[in-house]
């Protein structure tokens, strides 16, 4: 009788032990922390990680919010040469990322004293995406996951921006007439680029590559089998074989040491010169890939091939404002390790230039001389480019 009636007393009080679990989520304004406080919004050091603490969704299996611009990981570090370790990259920069943003709104960025802007201001929807699942025991498949992923995103509808001044920034370049989004890829290594690289010619056709890096790339594949010829020293040569890049490519912060004569001349021939970078790529679609090891290893050590003499920092941000009002259809940072990082310097460094890729893409002409204290004038940021 008794075990009876703890089995009748069990079943009776599990379907309110239950629905006490689902309880609504609604909030009561008059409960002591709204009426006290307002909103539980993320401090810096704060929160679920996103990107500077954008709204996070699994973009790859759910497609409920629109974008315009993405911020997708594709944690990958399997076609290293040297130190492995950039398939953390992803979650390193985000957690560098976490001080960009200081707000309870997705729209407030912090403001940025050389843009006289935040990335929040032009209306366009900015998203976090999250990290692809992305193998680490078949480079084949890897490969397949990456262009898969960026095939799902780059063929959403768009947002379309808030604001007139976010608008019409990619339809008069895609092959269909289109708006498509615009995805910022944190890596990983390299070889990232060439899955993306193959996505983006379905949509814009080949691309003009503006490539930050301390080495080159194009390295020769001949008389490698298949799996050997993709590294992320060769995977411009792969582009180039597949012609998903014009030959109207650049490079900039080459200083790695080569194998002679012969390495600059092969170089040539994938489509890649060290020229004014305007002046090389004109007014067509523009790939911008950004490997951290062109920042000097003093200024960011966990990369995979570090050289010495890279850029500062400083100089990095510099170029890159100066570029803005390229037609950018999409961008990456790459191969940060942050294994052989110190107090996330790198990480911090990588999450800033993800930072500036974001103005880059909303702004149509570099930024002028703005406050009188401010580290930038419109001569510093073009003197480079």
């Amino acid at each position: 009788m008794f075990l009876s009636s703890l089995f009748f007393l069990f079943f009776t009080l599990l379907p309110t032990s239950s629905a006490h679990t689902t309880h609504s989520p609604d909030v009561l304004p008059n409960e002591p922390w709204l009426s006290k406080y307002g909103s539980q919004h993320d401090l810096s050091y704060t929160g679920i990680l996103s990107f500077a603490h954008l709204p996070y969704l699994k973009c790859l299996e759910d497609a409920s919010k629109t974008f315009d611009i993405a911020i997708l990981g594709f944690p990958f570090d399997t076609t290293t040469s040297y130190r492995p370790g950039a398939r953390f990259g992803p979650y390193a920069i985000r957690v560098g990322s976490k001080r960009l943003h200081g707000g309870a709104t997705p729209a407030e960025w912090w403001w940025d004293l050389g843009w006289q802007a935040s990335p929040g201001e032009f209306g366009a929807g900015i998203l976090d995406c999250g990290d692809a699942p992305i193998t680490p025991m078949d480079n084949a498949k890897a490969l397949d996951q990456m262009e898969a992923a960026y095939d799902t995103l780059l063929n959403r509808p768009v947002l379309g921006g808030k604001t007139a001044a976010y608008s019409n920034r990619t339809a008069f370049m895609a092959k269909d007439g289109k708006e498509h989004p615009r995805i910022v890829t944190l890596g990983g290594d390299h070889t990232i680029v060439l899955p993306i690289l193959r996505s983006l010619s379905k949509i814009y056709g080949p691309i003009s590559v503006i490539h930050f890096d301390a080495h080159m790339d194009t390295g020769a594949t001949e008389g490698r089998v298949d799996q050997e010829r993709i590294t992320h020293g060769s995977y411009f040569t792969i582009a180039w074989e597949e012609q998903l890049i014009t030959n109207t490519s650049i490079h900039g912060g080459i200083r790695n040491k080569m194998s002679g004569i012969d390495s600059v001349q092969h170089d040539e021939v994938v489509g890649f010169q060290v020229i004014t970078i305007r002046s090389r790529v004109g007014d067509g679609p523009v790939y911008l890939s950004l490997d951290i090891d062109s920042v000097d290893p003093s200024l960011a050590s966990a990369t995979g091939t570090p050289e010495v003499g890279g850029w500062t920092t400083r100089e990095m941000k510099r170029i890159l404002r100066g570029l803005t009002g390229l037609n950018f259809v999409g961008a990456d940072i790459v191969e940060v390790a942050p294994a052989y990082d110190t107090a996330d310097i790198t990480s911090i460094a990588a999450a800033d230039f993800v930072y500036e890729f974001l103005m880059m893409m909303q702004f149509d002409e570099p930024p002028k001389r703005g406050h009188p204290g401010g580290p930038w004038t419109e001569e510093d940021v073009l003197r480079m480019i």
